[in-house]
């Protein structure tokens, strides 16, 4: 349940085309949220909002230095995201092989056999190998 509960707060933050530019700037290092406010013309308080919904999905790591707070990428959270994206990957791969294997038996001229079942995505496909 609490991985669910990141994987929504990460995938609302990324919804948002602002948010994705603030990561697109932070890949190229930490800064503060004047310096993320700049190239946009937001006020502070809307950079404010959005590095917030940030950190409270754990994509980003903030910390006051002086007078300013530094923001950087945190990784965890885009780990299990890519993780999740990677499963349901592999999955719709296995579905779609299966569908191309059937309607290429069909297509076959003279071809009136049953074709086989494809492997059901719960269990694996020993065709296929497994693994990263």
């Amino acid at each position: 349940m609490v991985q669910q509960e990141t994987l929504n707060r990460v995938f609302a933050s990324l919804a948002d085309p602002t948010r994705r530019d603030i990561l697109i700037r932070l890949g190229a290092g930490p800064a503060t949220i004047s310096e993320l406010t700049e190239p946009t013309g937001m006020s502070l308080t809307g950079m404010k909002k959005h590095v917030r919904a940030l950190e409270n999905a754990g994509l980003v790591v903030t910390r006051k230095v002086g007078r300013s707070r530094q923001c950087r990428l945190a990784d965890a959270p885009l780990d299990d995201a890519m993780a999740w994206l990677a499963f349901y990957q592999r999955l719709w791969a296995r579905r779609l092989d299966g569908l191309d294997a059937y309607l290429t038996l069909r297509s076959e001229p003279g071809s009136r056999s049953e074709p086989q079942q494809p492997a059901r995505p719960d269990q694996p496909d020993p065709t296929r190998p497994e693994g990263p």
